[in-house]
Parts: C-alpha cells; structure tokens; sequence
C-alpha cells in the first residue's frame, strides 16, 4: 500500500469572505445533518405523476410516528401519508433499474431524508416491477422527461409543493436510471452506439446486451443464444438518433452503476453539472469496464464516491428479505464477501455530495 507523504497545515485564512462563506456553509449543513437525524421521521406518500404518467413515491421529513409498512415483499418502517415536516427544500429524484421498485431505495431515502432531502422515485412507464413491455432504449427515451415531470407534480403538489425549491434538484439513477442521470446531466446516447458494442463484445457484455432474456451456460446452445442476440441488435438497434435531454433545474447527479455503452462518451467530457459516479468491481449484470469506468475514462470532472471491490449489480440497494432473496437473479445478489455494514458510510456521502451541490451557494 502507498503511504501518502504529509503535506504541511494549510494555513486557513479567515478573513478571506470566501473562506468564510465555506465554513459557515459546512457548518451549518453539518448542524441540520445531526439535527435532522436526531429527529426527524421519514413519511411515505405516493402521488400521481401529471399528464398521465406514473405513480410518483415519495419520501420525506415527517413529525408523525412511524410504523411498519409492507411494500411487496419489504417491511418498511415509516409514518404512511405522514405530516410533512419543513426541511432543507431540496428534492433529490430516484431513477430506478430496469424494472425496478421504490421500496429498495428505502434506506438511501431514509439518509437523505434526515440530512433534509424530500426523495422521489417515480415509476418508469414500460420499465417497472408490474411492467415490462418497453424495457431497453424505448423506456430510456422517456425516462428524462418523466424526471422533468415528477419534479413538475411535487412543486404542483399541495402538501410537498410549499416545502420544496426546484430550482436545484438532485438526481441519483441506478442501472438503466444510470443513464438516465447521465443523459440529464448532459450525455447523448443512441441504439447504435448500443448495436455497434454488442456486435463487438456480445459474449464478454452479454447480460449488459440482453437483459434477463438468456444467459450464457457454456454449452453448445451459447453460440446459438450469441448469434440470435447479434441478429437482434441488427434489426432493433440500428437508430442512429442522438438523444439528450435538458431540463435546468437538475444540478447534481449520481451514476451508479450505470448502462452506458450507448452513450457518445464525447459527450461526457465535459458535464454541465456535477457528476458522481458509483462503481462496484464484481457487477456482472454491467461489466465495469465497458460502462461506469467507460465514464470514468472520459469524465476527468466526474467524482467517484464509491469504488467497493466485493460489491455487485444490486449491492447499494437496500437488502432483500432473506425469502424473496431466493427468487431474484444472481445478477442481482451480493457476491461473497461483500460487506454490507459499509453501505450507510456510502450512503452518508452520497448525501454529502447532494449537500454540497445543492444546498452551497455557488
């Protein structure tokens, strides 16, 4: 192991208004960081997003008791349809995987939510739990716009509304919603770029190509299931259209694990906002390689807030009950080793990073 070389005390100056403004600005988010844990519930609602689309669960400081509450097979622990209890007025959005739930979010959302975020996941029309007919670059098209509507339907909310500023708003995005916060934080991507990696690196990518649909056993039947998956590529993915998505209010996002080789890596050489990115060595659902360290490499300004060497696809979700952790894919389990007492240090700087993007003056 390296053993840095001291550096010399930095002189602190503070007389300097700069200097100033950045301690009391920690200061105080230290202070509403330990206040807010000390107090604070975390309340639940869902609303309908606007426009038709779908429904948007929220999470959020409350002053009403909590008690367990079973979400599919979770047991969550929080004040359903709660008082909403004024916090720091910053909302952070979840874009959740390829069918994906909010309740996996739950101990991410309880973290921000007692450093004084209001955190909203909205469901993914076509890409969800219970819907799964427009998973893939159909739902990927949409899913920025349907940020840019959840955050439109809290700010119009009557309870949330009025404890909310959406001028600066968070996204994290996990897996497919990877891309979606990065499309949001200025990347542009197109089936193309996804068809000409696959027809590359289809066997050493294949769940990153293919999703569930199959997988590689080693057997005779593998070079049948690579050159169906080839074929496929060829005749669905060969739209060149570059697709992006700007919407100004977004100012930080985080990438964690995220799809990414349709992305035009040019494009995310320079972010127009603040960008974290979250790596887990042993993902064999989206191998590192070929997508978050495919950003890293092009995004010198990207921050990285997690790089755990044990950590898997689905290891900064929130743990699955030990029963139904039997029927999910092992694409999604934990690999062996990986320690999950880690995961609240994460997702404490996790929070930090929202913090100091959206809440500092810039």
């Amino acid at each position: 192991m390296e053993i840095p070389t001291p550096r010399p005390a930095r002189r602190v100056v503070w007389s300097r208004p700069d200097t100033l403004r950045r301690f009391a600005t920690g200061l105080c988010l230290g202070l509403w960081a330990f206040c807010a844990a000390a107090q604070a519930t975390v309340g639940m609602a869902v609303m309908d997003g606007r426009d038709g689309k779908g429904p948007i669960t929220v999470y959020y400081p409350s002053s009403s008791p909590g008690k367990p509450l079973m979400r599919g097979p979770v047991t969550l622990d929080v004040a359903w349809q709660g008082s909403v209890q004024p916090g720091n007025r910053r909302l952070v959005l979840i874009s959740h995987g390829s069918g994906g739930a909010p309740w996996p979010f739950a101990d991410l959302a309880r973290v921000l939510v007692n450093a004084g975020f209001v955190v909203a996941v909205p469901e993914h029309d076509g890409d969800n739990y219970h819907d799964r007919r427009l998973a893939g670059p159909d739902s990927w098209k949409r899913r920025p716009a349907e940020a840019s509507a959840a955050i439109d339907a809290l700010k119009a909310d009557a309870r949330l509304g009025p404890v909310l500023d959406v001028d600066r708003v968070g996204v994290y995005g996990t897996s497919a919603g990877g891309l979606t916060a990065l499309t949001l934080a200025g990347a542009s991507w197109s089936p193309a770029n996804l068809m000409r990696h696959c027809l590359a690196h289809m066997e050493e990518d294949f769940p990153g190509c293919v999703g569930l649909t199959m997988s590689l056993r080693g057997n005779y039947l593998d070079q049948v299931k690579l050159t169906a998956a080839r074929w496929f590529h060829l005749l669905r993915f060969d739209d060149e259209t570059r697709y992006s998505h700007n919407d100004p209010r977004i100012r930080a996002v985080i990438a964690s694990v995220p799809m990414a080789t349709p992305i035009d890596m040019t494009t995310m050489a320079q972010p127009r906002i603040a960008v974290g990115l979250m790596i887990a060595e042993q993902d064999r659902w989206l191998a590192p390689r070929f997508h978050v360290k495919a950003v890293r490499a092009a995004c010198a300004a990207c921050e990285v807030l997690a790089d755990l060497p044990d950590a898997g696809h689905g290891s900064f979700l929130s743990p699955w009950p030990a029963d139904f952790a039997k029927s999910i894919t092992p694409l999604l389990a934990d690999p062996p080793g990986f320690a999950r007492q880690d995961l609240p240090a994460v997702y404490a700087k996790m929070a930090g990073f929202f913090s100091r993007h959206l809440l500092a003056r810039q």
